[in-house]
């Protein structure tokens, strides 16, 4: 697909890997919709990056506002030529740590941000695209989604983070093929450490440390470096059913 004209859906699209991607896909040429729970990080962001953004605050996790999400890009551009789902949590603790067991609400909870609601935004988001006319490729929509090296290399007290990311690892593939038909590419990135609004609020001497496990680059990754990969993802057609690692080949220690 080419990016100038074409309608963007980001989750998480207010701040950190999203809003880098919001930035870099405006800055394209693109129509963006930035869906967030942050109301007021996410409005701010559309208001800097002008005309061609829309707000609206979204609850992956809500089958409503996740279609509202969907129409409002629809409306804004004609269509929906991506999603690109960048919201997520973390939860960390071990599964028996000195309190007892973990916590099984937190559990779920990152299970039903990171997961369920990446696939809710998917299914809503491939059921829009597949009304639509296929350009001269004949693709019809993409659709990126956010993992993490924890996928495959969880620390202890990941367990949650660990199981939520594999999932979107493990349904990159299935999905891919299932949309095949229609024209809709289906992809995933792994960030390794990154800097986040998570990582910022670590001491510098700690995110130092993070960075230093980094065999090349040995810092942590920027955000515009996700962006680039994820614009990339969407130009390039032969691109499809793949995870791909963004981490400085670093591999998780166990703790």
């Amino acid at each position: 697909m080419e990016l100038r004209d074409s309608t963007v859906l980001v989750t998480g699209g207010g701040s950190g890997l999203g809003g880098a991607t919001a930035r870099a896909l405006v800055a394209a040429g693109c129509r963006v919709v930035i869906a967030d729970v942050n109301a007021e990080g996410g409005q701010a962001l559309a208001d800097e990056l002008g005309e061609s953004v829309r707000f609206i605050r979204t609850n992956v996790t809500d089958e409503a506002a996740a279609k509202a999400a969907v129409d409002t890009t629809v409306e804004l551009g004609g269509r929906i030529d991506a999603l690109i789902n960048c919201a997520g949590i973390v939860v960390a603790g071990k599964a028996v740590g000195r309190d007892g067991p973990h916590d099984l609400a937190a559990f779920s909870r990152c299970i039903q941000i990171n997961l369920i609601g990446t696939f809710n935004m998917i299914r809503l988001a491939a059921a829009a695209m597949q009304q639509q006319d296929a350009n001269a490729q004949g693709e019809r929509g993409v659709i990126v989604n956010t993992a993490s090296v924890a996928a495959y290399d969880g620390q202890i007290g990941q367990a949650a983070y660990a199981a939520s990311k594999s999932g979107v690892v493990g349904m990159t593939l299935p999905l891919a093929r299932e949309f095949a038909k229609t024209g809709i590419r289906v992809l995933t990135i792994a960030p390794g450490l990154f800097e986040t609004p998570m990582m910022s609020a670590l001491p510098e001497a700690a995110r130092e440390a993070l960075g230093a496990i980094t065999p090349f680059p040995s810092r942590l990754g920027k955000p515009h470096e996700f962006a680039e990969l994820a614009c990339h993802i969407l130009t390039n057609t032969m691109l499809n059913g793949e995870t791909i690692r963004l981490d400085g080949a670093v591999r998780l220690p166990p703790k």
